[in-house]
């Protein structure tokens, strides 16, 4: 199931789209917490701080997608 999840398509397409859309929203709401200070960006390793912001986006995309995929895949295939 996992491999077939995995090559459905528009899967990382979705991955995609959610880790992007999570890493602006994340960076948004935790800027807007600490009260736009431009130290909030500048206080931080750039390079760090992109890839970790995008590596948390990509997990929170696979998870929410993989299991929207799974959940229509079950719901497709009634033998399972």
């Amino acid at each position: 199931m996992f491999k077939k999840v995995l090559n459905t398509k528009g899967f990382w397409k979705s991955v995609f789209v959610l880790a992007i859309s999570f890493a602006v929203l994340f960076t948004l709401i935790k800027w807007a917490i600490e009260g736009f200070e431009m130290a909030y960006f500048t206080e931080r390793n750039p390079v760090m701080f992109i890839l970790t912001i995008l590596l948390a986006g990509f997990v929170y995309g696979f998870f929410v997608t993989f299991g929207k995929f799974r959940a229509k895949l079950k719901e497709n295939d009634p033998g399972r």
